[in-house]
């Protein structure tokens, strides 16, 4: 899965001041402005990128974690009951500083990246390819694959690819693979179904993911049960800074 791709934007930190300044220098997500005509039109079956870019504040349940995002700089906050993760613009911390963080960078931002599909895809760095049409359970979709310039974010070699339906536009499936840590690309991709969609603030977004098993060609059985987003909360209100700002006793992640 790709981390934190958003390092490949701009970012400026301000670790002081009051919150007024922070807000008022807190950077700003670039819109890009390179998108296909194919995955425009996905959008546009979403609700529209120009929607999306209006957003500034993302959060949702997953059971007991609470994700909450800045969706103008991309700084994070997960918490559940036993830990919190945060991504402040530099580093991704973890509280307490008892527990193992080693995977904290990696789980700090994936399922944010899972829910915010497919409007997250129309990031800065990204490339876009139409592929040949796919048959996934007895039905034909268009599909896009989405690839990445070498210096973005800690896994640049990781590829996805949307399959929509081609008369509404909407996706219904997602495939990506995981290359963080291994330093090189590959075709094991993994399979998410995105049966459930709701409109929240002018935008479809999805409410239940399922994920198949899948060899490269046919599409297996579930694995496990649906994962469900509740409590789906985007506004154009930003969220407040100090939700991710680093506290005292908390330990940066490695990479």
């Amino acid at each position: 899965m790709r981390n934190l791709s958003y390092l490949s934007l701009i970012f400026v930190f301000i670790s002081c001041g009051t919150k007024k300044n922070q807000e008022k220098e807190s950077p700003k997500y670039v819109q890009p402005t390179h998108h296909s005509e194919s995955l425009t039109s996905v959008f546009d079956a979403h609700g529209g990128y120009e929607q999306w870019t209006k957003m500034k504040s993302f959060s949702y349940l997953k059971e007991d974690e609470l994700t909450s995002t800045n969706l103008q700089n991309r700084f994070i906050r997960v918490e559940s009951p036993t830990k919190i993760i945060g991504f402040d613009g530099a580093d991704v911390w973890v509280v307490p500083d008892t527990i193992d963080a080693s995977r904290a960078r990696f789980y700090s931002n994936l399922y944010f990246y899972f829910y915010a599909m497919p409007f997250v895809v129309g990031d800065v760095g990204a490339y876009y390819e139409d592929i040949a049409s796919k048959e996934l359970k007895g039905k034909s979709y268009q599909g896009i694959k989405i690839s990445y310039g070498k210096e973005v974010g800690d896994a640049p070699d990781d590829n996805y690819i949307i399959w929509y339906d081609s008369e509404t536009g909407k996706m219904e499936w997602l495939m990506y693979t995981v290359t963080y840590k291994k330093g090189t690309s590959n075709d094991d991709y993994r399979l998410i179904k995105y049966g459930e969609w709701q409109e929240f603030n002018g935008l479809m977004l999805p409410t239940s993911l399922q994920w198949f098993q899948y060899d490269g060609e046919t599409v297996g059985e579930p694995r496990g049960e649906a994962t469900r987003i509740t409590n789906i909360q985007i506004t154009s209100d930003a969220p407040d800074e100090l939700l991710f700002i680093k506290p005292k006793n908390a330990q940066v992640a490695p990479y």
